[in-house]
């Protein structure tokens, strides 16, 4: 019977620590937690980001339609702790075509 390597010990225990620690990375902010300010602000600072609305409901908050690929920007508001309708930034949205 073969002893394990140190090295295969090691790079075992750090993969179980990492699988077991919270997933803080992929925390989603909720707009309900915070002020219409820090809502604004979080928009501004990251230029795109995904902020939850509510329970299993967020969407992606821009600061311009540079954020959207082929997709057209609008307004958009946010319900924040102090503000029922916070103007965040803005939302990607298809484009929609007109037929005559």
């Amino acid at each position: 019977m073969n002893a394990a390597s140190p090295t295969l010990l090691l790079a075992s225990a750090i993969g179980a620590v990492l699988f077991t620690l919270p997933a803080a990375a992929q925390a989603m902010p909720n707009s309900l937690n915070m002020s219409c300010a820090q809502a604004q602000a979080l928009v501004a600072r990251e230029g795109a980001v995904v902020i939850g609305t509510g329970p299993n409901l967020f969407d992606r908050y821009v600061t311009d339609a540079g954020y959207c690929s082929t997709q057209r920007s609008k307004p958009a508001w946010i319900a924040t702790r102090d503000n029922p309708q916070c103007l965040v930034g803005q939302e990607c949205r298809e484009r929609r075509f007109r037929w005559r």
